[in-house]
């Protein structure tokens, strides 16, 4: 019975030997399998990021001929742009240069102008300072010509003209109003500021002249009265002293002047 037993218990650890074995064995196939099925993962996954590698380095490689090929244009655009800004910059220079030229040339003639020019008014301040001289000398002496005498109804007259330039002298005082007269032996009464005057008669030889006067309405003859002499009357509302002087007495004219004070009524003109 004992060695019954005994033979059961080998048999018995025998049998789980096999069982330990056949699990170990199972295990070890399924370890295999599954380290063979991840190097085969292991091994498709390098080889796909082996080919993404491989096509961005072709791409990065593609960009680097592209953009060679970018900078070779550019580099040779470049090139022709600096030709041609030097070929524009020396151009500019030329017509820089010419400018200057011309423009020196320019200045030069409009300093000499301007110095024609000043010379020309140096000359003309020198000829009027000469004019102003000779005419202040003229005046002078005219003035001197120029006197106050007695009328022919013995009222102090005032200054007295001989000629056409004394005249303007006084018209430049404006002491009085002056009107100037031609008249001709014969016409009709010839109108002058507000009255009339009329030549009778005329002698050269003596210089004596006949005239009437015409104011409000009333004529006076003043008969042979002398050249130069200050002929009066009196005019207007306000009874103001008019004076008249003859300074040329020819066989049939004579001509003078009017005066007349500075209030009196002036003569209406047409417009």
């Amino acid at each position: 019975m004992a060695d019954e037993g005994e033979q059961m218990h080998m048999e018995h650890q025998s049998n789980a030997g096999k069982w330990i074995l056949t699990i170990l064995a199972i295990l070890f196939v399924a370890a295999s399998g599954y380290a063979h099925w991840m190097t085969h993962e292991t091994i498709q996954k390098l080889n796909s990021d082996l080919s993404g590698s491989q096509s961005q380095v072709k791409e990065l490689m593609n960009r680097m001929q592209t953009q060679e090929s970018q900078e070779d244009a550019l580099r040779e655009k470049v090139g022709l742009t600096k030709q041609e800004l030097a070929q524009r910059v020396a151009e500019l220079r030329a017509q820089q240069k010419a400018a200057e030229s011309r423009l020196e040339k320019e200045q030069k003639a409009q300093i000499s102008a301007v110095t024609g020019d000043i010379a020309g008014v140096k000359t003309d301040v020198g000829g009027v300072k000469t004019d102003v001289a000779s005419t202040k000398a003229d005046l002078e002496a005219t003035k001197a010509k120029l006197a106050s005498t007695i009328g022919d109804l013995g009222v102090q007259s005032g200054l007295i003209a001989h000629t056409a330039g004394d005249l303007e002298i006084l018209k430049h005082k404006g002491d009085r109003n002056y009107y100037e007269f031609t008249l001709l032996k014969g016409a009709k009464p010839q109108p002058v500021s507000t009255v009339s005057l009329q030549l009778k008669k005329a002698d050269v030889k003596k210089g004596k002249f006949t005239m009437n006067v015409t104011s409000d309405d009333k004529t006076i003859e003043k008969k042979d009265r002398n050249i130069s002499e200050p002929i009066q009357f009196y005019s207007g509302r306000d009874h103001m002293l008019f004076e008249l002087v003859v300074w040329t007495v020819d066989k049939n004219k004579a001509t003078g002047y009017l005066s007349t004070p500075k209030g009196a009524p002036v003569p209406v003109t047409a417009n």
